[in-house]
């Protein structure tokens, strides 16, 4: 189980240590929405990572309150040991003492990693130190320059009591995650969104994949519908002369190509929903 408040790096830590993108990742919060698990595999046996999206302290609206509601519900699932990752760059701030708390409520092994090693400047890990005698290991990594793996996989495995087997049974070669190709799709065209538009648009934005089908010529044809929740925010997504959604759903053909191994057709559409949030409990 991987725990942190927004923007730790707990995602990007997550496909770096299993060579496959599984989660999506951005600078903004709220990128992810939902607990992802994720296998991985090597001759020691398999661990089964849940990646949780990050807890805010307050949850203001709508969406950061069902966000919340489920990453607290998975803190109280099963597993072996927690990953509590922090932001070495970030100063303690009362959204941590909000994932503290839970972490305290805990009755198994947590390994509290130091993510951004690789960033010079102000380091902040002073003002966690007071977490060692709390936690039972501590590592210091580098999740986007895959530094000082090693130690912590081998941590990992030491506290793992269960093998998994692999879970993917999907109809297509996604990495082995507890993710439906189609939720899948939703959340690389979703990613995009993230990291082609700016301050809140994002907030109001949902993905559904309306269908996925193999064409007689082996193209396969995806529909996609970009839900937001205010005409003006379709204008922006759709940008002047159609060149946002373009430019959204290009990036979004390549990855899903690149996955697939297929040449995809991509086929989006943005439509005014101002209960689009509801989906979320789809």
């Amino acid at each position: 189980m991987m725990v942190g408040r927004p923007n730790v790096g707990k995602s990007t830590l997550l496909n770096n240590i299993l060579g496959n993108k599984v989660s999506i990742t951005s600078p903004k919060p709220q990128t992810t929405r939902f607990p992802i698990e994720a296998v991985y595999e090597d001759e020691r046996g398999q661990l089964i990572f849940i990646d949780t999206p990050g807890l805010f302290k307050k949850a203001n609206d709508r969406l950061a309150k069902i966000v919340n509601r489920r990453t607290t519900e998975a803190i109280k699932g099963d597993y072996d040991m927690v990953m509590y990752v922090i932001d070495k760059t970030r100063h303690r701030s009362f959204e941590e003492g909000r994932v503290l708390g839970e972490i305290r409520k805990i009755k198994k092994p947590v390994i509290l990693v130091i993510n951004k090693d690789d960033i010079t400047g102000e380091d902040c890990t002073p003002e966690y130190v007071f977490m060692y005698d709390e936690v039972d290991a501590v590592h210091t990594v580098s999740a986007l320059k895959r530094k000082h793996f090693k130690p912590l996989m081998e941590r990992l495995f030491s506290y793992a009591t269960r093998n998994y087997p692999i879970m993917n049974t999907s109809g297509m070669p996604t990495p082995s995650l507890n993710l439906t190709s189609r939720i899948y799709l939703q959340e690389i065209i979703r990613e995009k969104i993230y990291l082609f538009t700016r301050q809140e648009l994002p907030y109001k934005t949902g993905v559904k994949v309306d269908e996925i089908t193999e064409r007689d010529n082996g193209v396969l044809y995806i529909h996609a519908t970009i839900f937001t929740t205010d005409v003006r925010y379709k204008k922006m997504l759709i940008g002047k002369d159609g060149y946002m959604i373009t430019e959204i759903g290009r990036a979004a053909r390549k990855e899903i190509e690149t996955a697939s191994n297929k040449k995809v057709y991509l086929d989006i559409i943005v439509e005014v929903d101002p209960n689009w949030q509801e989906r979320l409990n789809e």
